[in-house]
């Protein structure tokens, strides 16, 4: 049987197997024009329906080569070939960009097309060979075990490979016996970029050497690799006492243990951690963040990418600021209306028109305000209140504290205030200030914290 009738059998059992698509949605299918990327496209659509899958098709435009246009107009033609909606960045990087930059802001454009969309995949074309210059790559800058690993087949964020298991050569065969369109990037040569000198000069000298065995030794390196991953993956799940909570960009464990366990335990786990949450944690980070895990509460240490570790009380957290994240949330909320929502940071505030009852407490995540003169703000120095039922101003910042809010996170907790009057810590502190009489018509203010 030839490629073109074998490839497609071939690539639904792998990917009925692996259990790529694990469920229905659309599939955000990169295309850069190439013939991985284009076979991967018609491979797809051939089997959209059985897979239960609604293909959209993606073309980063990097504006590094002079005919990217070109190679655009092909894709989007392709795309039209097929009935397929299609979504088109021009990145404009220029021709000094480097394959780290285009990768990160391909990808970057991606994440930002799923999020728009909703959609539940994002399908990439690497094959069996971008595997093994991945691990050669990987060996040569002295990545660890977790790096030696390669390429997985499903990441994060719905990202998925089905081709991992296939040649380029397959590749490149099959979009030949279809007629496929397929642009032959000159980068793909270019010895300026490692990859490239990898795949054009180092591998083929090591293929003349040591001959078919190089491909399976590689191979099975990377698989030894994802086996130890796989197991320190699992070791999180087995030590209780690590108290790990796993939320978003963000993980927290317990301190104590991390520093009460041997060094390079702890540096294992916590490199495991990070995976978990999309951070890549190399040997000398881990060990910088055990060091902190020491120090008291409070201290903050910059991890890059907008990452940090930070000790907050008898927790260490790692996280994303919350400044590199793109959402739509508000500064400031003002109620429109009678009802409503909206977002503040991390927080959705919702608010209704009900009567008050007889009981408020006071640190719940639901209160009810005597009018609808009210506003969410940020923190303000010198901030204070007079807790319901209680007698004389508590500090807003000795309450954050006490509450446990990690220092990072206390400039972006919502106040809920009426001038310099505050109402209101969600789940923190209810005010004596705008408390309205039990039965009376009010406003119902509920919060709800996202992590």
């Amino acid at each position: 049987m030839t490629t073109a009738a074998s490839l497609p059998v071939r690539v639904l059992a792998h990917i009925r197997t692996a259990r790529l698509f694990r469920e229905p949605g659309e599939a955000l299918v990169a295309v850069s024009g190439g013939a991985d990327s284009v076979t991967l496209l018609d491979l797809l659509s051939g089997m959209a329906k059985e897979l239960g899958l609604s293909i959209v098709v993606a073309h980063a435009d990097h504006g590094i080569s002079s005919d990217s246009r070109t190679v655009g107009r092909s894709v989007k033609t392709l795309a039209e070939k097929y009935g397929l909606p299609f979504e088109l960045a021009e990145l404009s990087l220029g021709a000094d960009a480097t394959e780290t930059e285009a990768r990160r802001a391909r990808y970057a454009w991606l994440r930002d097309v799923q999020r728009r969309r909703g959609s539940t995949y994002v399908v990439t074309a690497h094959h069996e060979d971008d595997q093994i210059e991945t691990i050669v790559l990987r060996a040569l800058r002295g990545s660890a075990p977790a790096g030696l690993a390669g390429i997985a087949a499903r990441a994060r964020g719905g990202l998925v490979r089905p081709l991992l298991p296939f040649t380029r050569r397959e590749l490149l065969d099959y979009a030949a016996a279809r007629g496929l369109p397929a642009y032959d990037d000159p980068a793909n040569r270019d010895p300026r970029h490692l990859r490239s000198w990898v795949r054009a000069t180092l591998l083929p000298l090591l293929n003349e050497r040591l001959g078919l065995r190089l491909r399976r030794d590689l191979l099975a390196q990377g698989r030894h690799a994802a086996s130890d991953r796989r197991a320190w993956d699992q070791m999180l799940d087995l030590m209780p006492d690590l108290a790990l909570i796993v939320e978003r960009e963000r993980f927290t464990v317990a301190r104590a243990s991390v520093g009460g366990y041997d060094n390079e335990l702890s540096v294992a786990l916590l490199r495991a951690a990070g995976r978990r949450v999309g951070l890549v944690l190399g040997p000398t980070r881990a060990r910088r963040i055990v060091a902190l895990a020491q120090r008291p509460s409070g201290r903050r240490l910059p991890l890059g990418d907008g990452w940090s570790a930070e000790v907050v009380f008898d927790k260490l957290q790692v996280s994303r600021d919350a400044g590199v994240r793109v959402d739509c949330a508000l500064e400031h909320v003002w109620p429109t209306g009678e009802r409503g929502s909206a977002r503040f940071g991390e927080f959705e505030i919702t608010w209704s028109q009900a009567a008050a009852p007889t009981q408020i407490e006071r640190a719940t995540w639901t209160t009810w305000l005597d009018s609808v003169a009210w506003e969410v703000r940020a923190p303000a120095r010198g901030d204070s209140l007079v807790p319901l039922g209680g007698i004389g101003h508590r500090p807003l910042r000795r309450l954050l504290m006490e509450a446990r809010v990690p220092r990072n996170a206390r400039p972006r907790y919502p106040v809920v205030s009426r001038g310099e009057t505050i109402l209101w810590v969600p789940g923190i502190c209810r005010s004596a200030e705008g408390v309205p009489a039990p039965g009376t018509r009010a406003v119902r203010l509920d919060v709800i914290e996202y992590r």
